[in-house]
């Protein structure tokens, strides 16, 4: 089972206030590498289809045992959310071909068989995400959207974060 963490996440309805929260976490001082972001392959491709390879380096792979988990990690010239989708590490979880970047890939892959069998919704769950709110994200990431999460680094920044969600039109935050 993963190791639940301490997370704050919500989820995006379009690109603009998804970058907006992704920028905003950013300027709080939250790299890319610790901003987990959950978005379809179609809502990757609708989004960032001006991502071509050639705007890409190959900086390693990423393999995670247990998982279905493939492709190389890159970076991409532009607006920093569409570098890390394009570095995003595609999770073959039954029924929803996801982009997952962040640290919440080791954590999903910490749940090794019972993530992949269990799919999306039983991933969030072994992160400690409510059923509940897990099959709601599940249904936004089928319609387009975008679910965006990040652990706060200290308990003050837990309200901050929230904030940023909000500011930028998050649906259904949690802080857990």
């Amino acid at each position: 089972m993963a190791t639940k963490r301490k997370m704050v996440t919500a989820v995006f309805r379009n690109q603009n206030d998804t970058e907006n929260a992704f920028d905003a976490l950013r300027d709080l001082g939250y790299p890319e590498s610790k901003i987990d972001v959950l978005m379809s392959e179609k809502t990757r491709t609708d989004w960032y289809s001006d991502v071509k390879d050639s705007d890409k380096h190959e900086v390693g792979n990423l393999g995670v045992e247990g998982m279905g988990v493939g492709g190389a990690i890159g970076t991409a010239v532009g607006a920093a959310l569409g570098a890390v989708v394009a570095i995003g590490t595609t999770i073959a979880l039954p029924g929803l071909g996801l982009i997952v970047a962040g640290p919440i890939v080791a954590a999903l892959a910490g749940g090794g068989a019972g993530a992949v069998t269990g799919g999306l919704v039983g991933g969030l769950i072994g992160l400690g995400i409510s059923e509940e709110n897990a099959t709601a994200y599940q249904e936004v990431l089928r319609q387009g959207g975008v679910v965006m999460g990040v652990e706060p680094r200290l308990t003050e920044d837990t309200d901050k974060i929230k904030t940023i969600f909000e500011n930028n039109n998050g649906e259904n935050i949690i802080c857990s």
